[in-house]
């Protein structure tokens, strides 16, 4: 009797935590299959970048995919977080790519480079979601200071990269090539062009992190393209919404917190630095800036910024203390008692870097505030 007790007990076990089962108060309902690692990377021709073949016939070409595809996929976390992310910005850059008739392809790139994640940096200090750094960013148009840096803006970024792509593919006649040349640059990538006497990226020896460029971007393409098919069943509602704003100008006739602009926008500090990651700080500068505030805020955004600012000018005092010698950043916060982390943020300060007589910071302290 106790041995068929058992028996039962165990074959209830198998049915509830058996593979591909998933136990629930309404029976058990069969969960997706997920494809062995073997069978994610047999990937069949054709397969294009850019409209431009892949030769999977090489055996060579087909191993440097097959090695990108296995990281890939081994990185399921990353992925799934690309799917996730995929509506949010997708549309975004489909729509611009389209508008100046590039490829569709290119849209892959900034998975790539950043996994779609505005603060995304690298050590050689690439930023943003096209990964620019500083030199190119700015030559293509892109803001960079201590108040704001475009490469972490959506479309200001995607705009850059989409007058980029189109340079390199003009200079290059290639979109492979333009990838490439958009990873190491384009005076490297025709200079090994030139030493190797071959135009076909498959057969230039690169460095090995432009070498892999290609196929990185192929995989988030295969992939994001057809996520079934490698094991990730997400539903709309695993997957994040799209960017919902509207644009409102605001017109700063001095330095002022971004906080004022929260209050006219009905919201928080967070909220307006997620909508706007190009924001640096905690502060716009003065001039004329184009904010994304919240679906609905846009609506007499104007008057009610006017009278945040208003407000904001009578309860804070703008104080100017001009360096003495003998000052240092921590007795200056305690004469005006503000925190330390404040005055640096007020005044864009590294604390590691010293201050000098005559140098001018920004205080705002209290209107109440006692100190002389």
């Amino acid at each position: 009797m106790m041995k068929n007790c058992i028996a039962l007990i165990a074959l209830g076990l198998i049915f509830l935590t058996g593979a591909g089962t998933v136990g629930n108060l309404s029976g058990a309902q069969i969960a997706p299959r997920r494809p062995s690692l073997i069978e994610g990377i047999r990937i069949q021709p054709p397969l294009e970048f850019c409209g431009e073949p892949v030769p999977l016939d090489k055996q060579e070409v087909r191993e440097r995919l097959e090695k990108e595809m296995l990281i890939t996929l081994g990185d399921r976390p990353q992925v799934i977080l690309w799917l996730k992310r995929s509506r949010r910005y997708m549309p975004i850059i489909e729509e611009m790519l389209a508008k100046r008739g590039i490829p569709d392809d290119i849209k892959y790139v900034a998975v790539a480079e950043s996994a779609l994640r505005p603060h995304a940096g690298s050590p050689a200090g690439a930023i943003g979601f096209w990964q620019f750094m500083r030199s190119t960013a700015q030559r293509y148009g892109l803001e960079i200071n201590s108040d704001l840096d475009e490469r972490r803006s959506i479309f200001k970024s995607t705009q850059a990269a989409i007058d980029y792509f189109t340079d390199l593919y003009a200079d290059l006649g290639s979109w492979t090539l333009a990838g490439a040349a958009f990873n190491m640059g384009e005076e490297g990538l025709k200079s090994e062009i030139l030493l190797q006497h071959t135009r076909d990226f498959y057969r230039l020896y690169l460095p090995l992190e432009t070498q892999r460029y290609i196929f990185r971007i192929l995989s988030a393409k295969l992939i994001i393209s057809d996520p079934r098919r490698y094991g990730f069943h997400l539903t709309d509602e695993d997957i994040y919404p799209p960017l919902a704003f509207e644009r409102v100008e605001v017109v700063c006739p001095q330095r002022i917190p971004i906080t004022i602009v929260a209050n006219a926008a009905g919201t928080y500090f967070k909220r307006i630095k997620d909508l706007n990651p190009d924001i640096r700080g905690y502060f716009l500068p003065e001039g004329i800036h184009i904010v994304l505030v919240p679906i609905g805020a846009a609506e007499n955004f104007h008057a009610r910024f006017q009278k945040e600012l208003e407000s904001w000018k009578k309860e804070s005092g703008r104080l100017v203390h001009v360096v003495q010698p003998g000052d240092n950043l921590s007795t200056i916060a305690d004469m005006y008692r503000v925190p330390l982390p404040a005055l640096l943020k007020w005044n864009s300060l590294n604390p590691h870097k010293h201050i000098h007589p005559g140098d001018q910071l920004i205080i705002y302290a209290p209107a109440t505030s006692d100190v002389q």
